[in-house]
């Protein structure tokens, strides 16, 4: 979701593979979240091996720290690549290269979270799962970067609670574990990524305000929401403009309803763009998009130390860059 479109088409005459348009750009319009992962399918497909996890996640890095990004755990989600016979280890190891060197260019730092695809289903996560566990259990190079799982494509027809014994598996090795849920199904779940999986977060959670009780649980439990209001326009089509998106209404509510980018490359985005869009559509001030770049080091999964100096690193930019008042 983070290719830049120029490496899409390189990636591809390299690895064989055609493409419909060498302007994948011209493929970027979705009316739905399944019309939108045919094209990301096709986008994924062009990773042949390490080399390209490599460049993928050095590109992606860069991106990040020139929209002004300076700590992200970001997703991957190998399972079309393992099915079509690469390995975990070489992704992963890949993608910490790149990384490693993407920071050293940026100063951003990037940890990972490792996604299950509903699509292959729960068995196939419980495998991709038990393999992240052994190759951490060996000290494989690369992941010491992935914090925990998640769960992403279609929501449509997929029952979260088919994905307990990969969460339960998760949870023995000590991986943190979230969920994208509620983007195009209802608040009953999220409820289950909650109760049956053990999630500690929930990716989008577009419906839950439908349900006032869940709603209440996750604001009295701080229970992060990485909400993406610009992805939910142009990839789910969930509402026509932010204006309409339900974000106003989580942060109102009192939910940790964090600003995040889905798939950036694919729609034209970064975080620095989605900030600048958010607080011209609420009319938020300046300290109230501080206080959400502050929930985002919140909803992190640092250690205490560890967000307490992202938190103490955010709040100096903030102070240091506040507009001053005019004095006419």
């Amino acid at each position: 979701g983070t290719m830049r479109p120029g490496t899409v088409v390189e990636l591809a005459g390299r690895n064989g593979l055609a493409l419909p348009s060498d302007d994948p750009t011209e493929l970027y319009h979705y009316v739905s979240l399944d019309d939108f992962l045919r094209v990301f399918w096709l986008v994924q497909s062009t990773l042949g091996g390490r080399a390209d996890w490599a460049r993928l996640a050095y590109e992606s890095v860069l991106d990040a720290g020139a929209a002004g990004v300076v700590y992200r755990e970001t997703f991957f989600t190998p399972a079309r690549h393992l099915a079509a016979g690469q390995n975990l280890a070489d992704v992963v190891a890949g993608l910490a290269e790149g990384l490693a060197a993407g920071e050293d260019e940026t100063g951003v730092r990037v940890m990972l979270i490792c996604d299950m695809d509903r699509a292959y289903g729960g068995a196939a996560g419980r495998e991709l799962v038990e393999r992240l566990v052994e190759l951490r259990r060996a000290g494989a190079p690369g992941t010491e970067r992935v914090l925990g799982i998640g769960l992403d494509s279609t929501e449509l027809g997929v029952d979260p609670v088919d994905f307990a014994d990969a969460y339960r598996l998760a949870a023995r090795a000590g991986l943190r574990r979230t969920a994208h849920q509620g983007e195009t199904t209802p608040p009953a779940t999220i409820a289950s990524c909650l109760d049956v999986l053990g999630a500690e977060r929930i990716d989008h959670g577009l419906t839950l305000l439908d349900d006032p009780e869940l709603t209440r649980r996750l604001a009295d439990r701080r229970i992060p929401l990485t909400v993406c209001p610009t992805s939910n326009i142009r990839i789910a089509n969930a509402v026509q403009r932010l204006e309409d998106h339900p974000y106003a209404d989580m942060r109102a509510a009192g939910l940790l309803a964090t600003l995040n980018t889905d798939d950036p490359a694919m729609i034209d985005l970064d975080l620095a763009t989605e900030y600048a869009a958010v607080q011209t559509a609420y009319g938020y001030s300046w300290e109230d998009m501080v206080s959400i770049a502050i929930d985002g080091v919140e909803a992190t999964w640092l250690d205490d130390g560890e967000r307490n100096r992202l938190r103490h690193r955010v709040e100096a930019a903030a102070a240091q860059l506040q507009p001053r008042a005019d004095p006419g």
